[in-house]
């Protein structure tokens, strides 16, 4: 007759089993517990001249379709004008503290009224009949400028070494995806005018372009400059250090 016991909750059989699931769970959170070591430019970083386009950029952006808008909310002819020009104008207000609360941290001048092509858009809307004539005029300038500003924010964005310009950055790109959204609800965009965008970098090599592979250097910029290889490695050391963790883990069991 089998005289033997079951193991209890305490025994040794439940302690080797929590001791394997302890080390595995180490060996991996280790691996996303490595140090991330990233490099914080300070706000007093000299500024490049993009950073500086983009101070101006965003200074002039309000400048003149703060006026714009608000002429949209008493001459459109469209209802969807009338509060899309009220809400840019809103916006455009909130936006130009910002970087003028910027420009102060930077000690940067910026511009105090809208520059020559920008003058000539509003006297062509005060020119314009009210209604539609109005309408089209209105989003057809603003669309445009948008369109012109949207990609100067994202580069500026991805590649400023300025703490204070990557912040304004963030915050105009929100502004402005929003203003293109309310310009293209008026149902006025003429897609069909716009300029096309820029074709794309050629690929580094035939391959890559038409299968699709990567080569290291481009596998390398997609994970943040980091060698695949390297990556290889710290798994490997992780999952090396949760079998030791285990081995010590089972030995303290005993």
């Amino acid at each position: 007759m089998y005289s033997g016991r079951l193991a209890a909750p305490g025994s040794r059989g439940s302690r080797r089993a929590a001791a394997v699931l302890a080390g595995l769970v180490i060996g991996t959170l280790g691996t996303f517990a490595l140090p991330m070591v990233s490099a914080q430019a300070a706000p007093d970083t000299p500024l490049t001249a993009a950073d500086k386009n983009l101070l101006n950029g965003v200074r002039l952006a309000g400048l003149w379709e703060m006026p714009a808008g608000n002429m949209a909310a008493e001459k459109g002819g469209r209802v969807r004008v009338r509060q899309v020009g009220a809400e840019i104008a809103k916006q455009h207000s909130q936006l130009d503290k910002l970087v003028v609360d910027a420009a102060n941290k930077l000690n940067y001048r910026l511009p105090d009224e809208p520059n020559a092509d920008q003058q000539k858009w509003l006297a062509e809307m005060e020119e314009a009949k009210a209604g539609a004539d109005f309408d089209q005029v209105f989003v057809d300038r603003l669309r445009a400028a948008h369109g012109k500003i949207f990609p100067v924010i994202g580069g500026v964005r991805s590649g400023t070494r300025n703490d204070v310009v990557r912040k304004l950055a963030a915050d105009a790109n929100g502004f402005v995806l929003t203003h293109l959204t309310l310009l293209e609800s008026t149902g006025l965009v003429k897609y069909s005018e716009l300029p096309l965008p820029p074709d794309p970098p050629a690929a580094n090599g035939k391959a890559a372009a038409n299968t699709g592979i990567l080569s290291g250097a481009d596998a390398r910029a997609q994970i943040g400059g980091v060698s695949p290889t390297v990556i290889w490695v710290v798994l490997l050391a992780a999952l090396v250090a949760g079998g030791a963790t285990t081995f010590r883990l089972f030995r303290s069991g005993r």
